[in-house]
């Protein structure tokens, strides 16, 4: 039975850790260690921590350097051969781990494993709404354009990934290995560079199992900016990209800025800022137009949503939101028994049999 490494960074997570750590301890597959990386915490998240006695768990302590850093510290001190990242606020089925262990197991050709994602609010609260990436054949330009991953808190990936994907820098002091790229101006976007250099020098691919094993919680983005801030981002990480993989932003710079600016227009609708949702819109378009004849049905509604937002008066605005969340969420839940019905047994190259029922 092989062991895997989950990694939590916190920082500021007092009201969501304890949730988060119990959906750890309630996993089907026992055989794990708990790494909690106190990014300087200032609230009393690690306090709460240090109430679960699990012998699996570990706290370590670093300066506050961000998420990227705490993934990094967690890497290095990780005796797994199987990695897995969660962010302090999400929380996993129980049968996460046994899933993605058992698809790793079966599929040596496959580096990361990941899944169908729900979201959730703030209060815990379904939303009925998910995610259903492309699980099959992923290349670089679909992290780039969709990241089908998501969330960080959605991979379990083979440790021989972030190997491949490792570098050396002297960052605060002494030499140290590097798997995420820490430099602040990646912020928002250092998990898809992370996959984007996994897909690009691994020979190992990515797979995705066709059920929901996690919840992705919502939060406020505390102001507009933020938003404009996550499409800057996108910006920086284009021209990061540029430095190891010219002729992947040569052909697909243009659209990967329309996908990315309009699934950031989709959080902005989402969390009520509507005049910020047409304008990521407008540039999106401006950007590559060709994603209305891509991708016509979510860039469209994601249109119609932002100028609904932006021109109608607020109840009525919710009103028809609900009605939409609700449509949606019935639309996906169709293609969810779809794909538990139609693909009920997959086979590794070893022949055992891997259910995801």
């Amino acid at each position: 039975m092989k062991l895997v490494s989950v990694i939590i960074p916190v920082y500021k997570a007092e009201k969501y850790i304890a949730h988060t750590i119990k959906s750890v301890l309630k996993q089907t597959y026992p055989n794990f260690e708990l790494l909690i990386i106190d990014d300087d915490s200032p609230d009393k998240s690690i306090e709460i921590c240090q109430e679960f006695t699990d012998s699996r768990i570990k706290i370590i302590r670093q300066e506050n350097r961000g998420p990227a850093a705490a993934r990094n510290t967690g890497i290095r001190q990780a005796q797994g051969q199987y990695i897995a990242f969660l962010d302090a606020d999400d929380i996993w089925k129980p049968t996460k781990l046994e899933k993605h262990v058992n698809h790793l197991d079966n599929f040596p050709d496959v580096g990361v494993s990941y899944s169908y994602v729900a979201f959730i609010n703030a209060e815990g609260k379904s939303l009925g709404l998910y995610q259903l990436p492309k699980t099959q054949n992923i290349t670089p330009q679909h992290i780039l354009l969709r990241d089908p991953i998501g969330s960080g808190s959605n991979l379990v990936a083979r440790r021989e990934v972030f190997e491949v994907i490792k570098f050396q820098d002297n960052l605060y002091g002494t030499v140290e290995d590097f798997y995420f790229d820490e430099e602040r101006h990646l912020q928002y976007t250092e998990d898809t560079e992370c996959w984007l250099r996994i897909a690009i020098k691994s020979k190992l691919t990515f797979a995705g199992i066709p059920e929901v094993l996690m919840q992705y919680r919502m939060h406020s983005e505390g102001g507009s900016h933020q938003f404009f801030k996550k499409a800057e981002a996108w910006e920086r990480l284009l021209k990061k990209v540029q430095t190891y993989a010219p002729d992947l932003i040569m052909q697909w710079e243009r659209a990967a800025k329309a996908y990315q600016l309009t699934a950031i227009a989709r959080r902005a609708v989402n969390q009520g800022a509507g005049s910020v949702a047409v304008e990521l819109n407008h540039h999106a378009l401006a950007a590559y137009w060709r994603i209305l004849l891509e991708e016509p049905r979510r860039t469209l509604l994601t249109l119609v949503a932002a100028y609904l937002l932006f021109l109608l008066p607020q109840p009525i605005y919710r009103q028809l939101q609900t009605w939409a969340f609700a449509i949606a969420s019935v639309i996906q839940k169709r293609q969810l028994l779809v794909a538990k019905s139609t693909i009920p047994v997959l086979r590794g190259e070893n022949e055992k049999s891997y259910s995801i029922g």
